[in-house]
């Protein structure tokens, strides 16, 4: 368990280091592919290392019992997840794009109507799941550390684009919230205008993210549990 709880905490603190304040410096020194190059060997270190931690720590007893109820919670949870997933990869404002200066701050809809950071929370979500039902120390630290990444890193994405692109973040900030569902309570934005795709994709992952528990993990997980 200590080497897993180091590991984890290696993999969001060079994240958080690299993507922050040694973003600029590293990228000075040896350019963006370099930087680049860096991170994903760095990322990939800290994640393997996190792997044969989680593959070393002993069997562990649950902390509660996981029946039904915990299950179907978990089930529309991460179908939740999975459109908010989905729907984050078109017309994200937070993914790089060169001709972002030029085009109107969009309307805030579908799944940015619910919050700014769809994908982010879609990992938190997906964290907050999986402890849910696999309620063992190991799986609690490593979803934390994902819930971390996610969540400060969304925090941390806005500073950085108030600093990149001040009048336009700042303007997508007032069309949106960080909070799910909390522009929509505020009355800044309105519940609505999902795309085909957000909801026909979503279910897509959802059912095969949830089925392929069988093979990889040994047991059923979402709605497999019930009809396989």
């Amino acid at each position: 368990m200590p080497q897993l709880v180091f590991a984890v905490a290696a993999f969001v603190g060079t994240h958080f280091l690299l993507s922050h304040p040694l973003r600029a410096p590293v990228v000075g020194r040896i350019g963006e592919r370099g930087f680049m190059g860096v991170y994903s060997l760095v990322a990939f270190a800290a994640l393997g290392w996190v792997y044969l931690a989680w593959k070393g720590v002993p069997e562990q007893p649950p902390l509660w019992p996981v029946g039904d109820g915990l299950w179907a919670l978990a089930t529309a949870i991460m179908l939740v997840a999975s459109v908010l997933l989905v729907g984050s990869l078109i017309g994200n404002p937070a993914l790089p794009d060169p001709d972002a200066g030029s085009k109107p701050v969009p309307i805030a809809r579908g799944v940015y109507a619910v919050t700014r950071h769809p994908m982010l929370w879609a990992f938190a979500l997906w964290a907050g799941v999986h402890i849910l039902v696999y309620p063992v120390l190991a799986q609690i630290v490593l979803a934390v550390g994902i819930a971390i990444l996610s969540l400060v890193g969304a925090a941390l994405q806005d500073r950085k684009k108030e600093a990149l692109q001040p009048d336009r973040w700042r303007e997508w900030e007032a069309r949106t919230s960080y909070w799910p569902f909390a522009a929509i309570a505020a009355g800044r934005a309105r519940f609505g205008g999902f795309r085909p795709h957000d909801w026909a994709g979503g279910a897509v992952v959802w059912l095969a993210a949830t089925w392929a528990h069988m093979p990889l993990a040994g047991w059923p997980a979402g709605i497999w549990r019930w009809v396989s």
